[in-house]
Parts: structure tokens; sequence; C-alpha cells
């Protein structure tokens, strides 16, 4: 097994849309002013920009996003990784009676070198600090999606 390796799923049931849920996931750039624990968004293109985040944990990560999927109609939003996290990532978005289920899906290889060399000790925390991001960014989806 490679600790170093993760795969993630999360599920977020939101009162809003499925289109008006798709436009806010799709503008990453507005993230930081929804998600506390993603710092910044620079944009480098039209496709791709470089993302920080930070949770619970004491340490940022960077990477590189590259759009591969951008697809409205079938409520998906995919991009590539590079950097400190290196593989992908995925909105998946369907119609729930008259909010939206939102499914994110990522699976990673930590390339941070001190997280590398913690990654069997620090696993259950690493997985934690990331549900902690998580439930997070879905509170301030939801309160962003009542403001717009």
């Amino acid at each position: 097994m490679d600790w170093s390796h993760y795969r993630f799923r999360t599920q977020w049931t939101l009162a809003a849309p499925r289109a008006t849920v798709y436009d806010a996931l799709e503008r990453a750039e507005d993230y930081p002013r929804w998600w506390p624990q993603v710092r910044e968004v620079n944009r480098i293109d039209d496709t791709s920009g470089v993302v920080r985040i930070r949770s619970v944990l004491p340490y940022d990560l960077t990477f590189t996003a590259r759009e591969v999927r951008r697809d409205p109609a079938g409520g998906v939003l995919e991009i590539a990784m590079t950097g400190d996290l290196d593989g992908w990532a995925r909105w998946t978005l369907t119609e729930a009676g008259s909010g939206t289920l939102a499914r994110y899906d990522q699976e990673v290889d930590v390339a941070k070198p001190l997280l590398r060399r913690l990654a069997v000790p620090g696993r259950p925390v690493f997985r934690a600090n990331h549900a902690l991001m998580m439930r997070a960014g879905r509170r301030g989806l939801a309160a962003h999606l009542e403001a717009v």
C-alpha cells in the first residue's frame, strides 16, 4: 500500500438548483470567498491556476489545477492536479428534489516531502483534516448560495 495515496468521496446536499451550484463551483477563483481553507486561487490562463489550501493542520498545500472536463449539461467539473498533490478531483452534480447533490471525488498522491515522511503515523490525522475542510466547504457554499 502506498501510504501517500488517497481516495476521497464527499457528498453535499445543497438547497439550490443544479445550475446555480454548477455556476458557483466552476468559478474556482471565488472559492476563497466562501471556503475558508482555500486560501488563494491565482489564474494562469483560461483553463489552469495555482491553488493554495490550508485546513486545521499547520501546513499549506499548493498545486496547479488544470481543467480536464467542463460539462454544464452533465453537471461535471474535473481537474488534474500537480504539485504538493498529484492526481485529479471531480465534482458531479445531480438534481435532488428542488436542490442538488454535489459529489466530490478525489484521487491524489501527496508529493509534499514532510507529509510523505509522516505518511504512516499521520494518515488518520490527514484524513480527518480533509474531512474538516470538506465540512467547512459545504457550510460555506450553502451560505454563499443562500446569499446569491
